[in-house]
C-alpha cells in the first residue's frame, strides 16, 4: 500500500470528497467547515497538488473540474497511522494501544469498545 500522509488541509477537502463522491472546486470549498474560510483558490492549488500525489482525479465538467478521491479513508488512516506508530512508537503498535488506553481521556463504553474490537480481532486472526 502507498504511503499518504495528508495535512490537516488536505484531509479536510478529501474528507468532502469521500463524503460526496465527486465535487467541483466551488462545492469543496462550500463544504468545507465554516472555520475554514478559504478562498477558491486556495482550494483549487490544494486539490492540485492533491492531483500530483495521486490521492484525487479529475474530469472535465463543461467548463470546470470535478475532482474524486482515488484513495479510501481506511487506506489514509492505515497508512497515517502506520507512520505515526513507526516514527513516535518506534514501530511498537502495542505502545500506540498504551498510550491511547492509559493517557486518553476515554468516555464511558470506550475501553469495553475496545476489549471487544480486540477479541474480535483475536478470533478471526486464527
Amino acid at each position: 500500500m502507498p504511503r499518504t500522509q495528508l495535512t490537516d488541509l488536505q484531509l479536510d477537502i478529501v474528507r468532502v470528497l469521500w463524503s460526496e463522491g465527486e465535487a467541483t472546486v466551488a462545492e469543496v470549498r462550500d463544504r468545507l467547515p465554516a472555520s475554514r474560510d478559504l478562498a477558491t483558490t486556495t482550494v483549487a492549488t490544494v486539490l492540485s497538488r492533491l492531483e500530483k500525489q495521486n490521492v484525487v482525479t479529475r474530469r472535465l465538467d463543461g467548463r470546470q473540474y470535478v475532482y474524486r478521491p482515488t484513495v479510501s479513508e481506511r487506506d489514509v488512516r492505515r497508512s497515517m497511522v502506520a507512520d505515526l506508530v513507526g516514527s513516535l512508537f518506534e514501530g511498537d503498535p502495542a505502545a500506540l494501544v498504551n498510550h491511547l488506553v492509559s493517557d486518553a481521556e476515554l468516555k464511558d463504553g470506550d475501553l469495553e469498545r475496545v476489549r471487544a474490537l480486540l477479541q474480535m480481532d483475536e478470533g478471526g486472526a486464527k
